[in-house]
């Protein structure tokens, strides 16, 4: 943020969701079971951290563990003490292949929350590690309209794109995108229909998530959500004419220099 705010930016932060922690009786048996335990745990995310962290009561896990991100990775070392940081990657994919070399054991506790991604349990468990997910918080989606003209937003989330959606089908004039080059090197773009695009994005989204990074991956959802509610508003339309609009939309990092209106977004 701080280096957007030296390019001379303003930013808008609005919130798409929040996260809940789960406080339900049967919960809070399983994590207070899995304190007792000399295992491995799982933390792809602060809210998760946040949320076991609730029930500790002053007692500190024989466990080892495995995280995603500096802060999530500062969260477990503060609750759980520095020493039980066994390794930290940059994504979820990347962190089970660091358990998977590293760790010796054929069980993991995945802490997680009610809309996690897939991959780290698919590879865990393509490669024989058992599994055992505790869902330890939810994902509310918190839809709202924007009214405003923006030069570009921040997605930090796949759910926060899926609720920016719900109230805002047809994306705002003024938010750009660089996603032509998504489609430039594909010679079918004159004549391919929008739900043949869906399809691919589809495809890539289910099959290649775990070769993908967060960025990419929530770059190409928010651009299979939008084509898919322009296909279902409108019918099917030519790719180039769908890109028009969708040009509207921006994931990740948008740049533009702050003019009169122009104000950069940040969703989630």
């Amino acid at each position: 943020m701080d280096e957007i705010t030296d390019a001379d930016l303003l930013i808008d932060i609005v919130p798409f969701i929040d996260t809940v922690p789960i406080q339900t009786i049967e919960v809070q048996q399983e994590i207070e079971q899995a304190y007792l335990l000399s295992t491995t745990a799982v933390f792809t995310s602060m809210n998760a951290v946040e949320a076991v962290a609730t029930w500790q009561y002053d007692q500190q896990p024989d466990w080892m563990i495995y995280c995603t991100g500096a802060t999530t990775k500062k969260l477990a070392g503060e609750y759980f003490g520095e020493e039980k940081i066994a390794g930290t990657a940059d994504s979820a994919a990347e962190l089970a292949e660091l358990i998977i070399e590293s760790a010796d054991t054929d069980d993991v506790i995945f802490f997680c929350g009610n809309q996690r991604r897939d991959e780290l349990p698919e590879i865990l468990q393509q490669e024989g590690i058992n599994v055992q997910e505790i869902i330890v918080y939810e994902t509310i989606q918190l839809p709202v309209k924007i009214t405003k003209n923006y030069h570009g937003v921040v997605f930090f989330s796949p759910s926060a794109v899926t609720s920016f959606f719900k109230n805002n089908n047809d994306a705002q004039e003024g938010i750009l995108s660089d996603i032509e080059e998504e489609f430039s090197s594909d010679p079918e773009d004159e004549v391919c229909q929008i739900n043949e695009k869906i399809q691919k994005l589809k495809d890539e989204l289910e099959k290649q998530h775990s070769k993908m990074t967060v960025v990419e991956y929530n770059w190409k959802r928010a651009i299979y959500e939008y084509l898919t509610l322009s296909n279902n508003n409108n019918g099917c339309r030519k790719i180039s004419d769908s890109l028009e609009a969708a040009k509207k939309v921006s994931l990740m990092v948008v740049y533009g220099k702050q003019q009169e209106s122009g104000i950069l977004q940040t969703f989630g």
